[in-house]
């Protein structure tokens, strides 16, 4: 399972790229639209933190305390994600994908033996 991590690792920085993006349009139609959504906003903390897990995932792939810390950080992306869903639709695809990640990589952290550093 280390290399099914890295490899949500690498697409979690590449996604990172077009969820950022799309935020911030919707953040900016947000603005223009003067509805008081937030939902531009919790893209982009989605994006963050899918970046940060991503990094977390591919740098601790090997241990089982830095796969729990990227699962929580796509757990805690998803659930910002996820409660801000308004007009910008495709957060709550991201929000679902962040999830199904933070399955994942608590999953296998848990089942995942502690390797020592010695």
């Amino acid at each position: 399972m280390k290399t099914s991590r890295l490899v949500i690792g690498i697409i979690s920085c590449v996604l990172f790229l077009l969820i950022s993006f799309q935020s911030c349009a919707a953040g900016i139609g947000n603005t223009l639209e003067e509805n008081g959504e937030s939902s531009g906003s919790a893209g982009f903390i989605l994006a963050i933190c899918m970046l940060v897990a991503g990094i977390v995932g591919i740098c601790c792939r090997k241990l089982k305390t830095g796969t729990i810390v990227a699962g929580v950080f796509y757990a805690f992306g998803g659930l910002i994600g996820i409660t801000n869903v308004g007009s910008y639709a495709d957060l709550q695809i991201w929000s679902i994908l962040s999830f199904i990640f933070a399955a994942v990589f608590i999953v296998t952290g848990i089942m995942q033996k502690q390797k020592r550093l010695d």
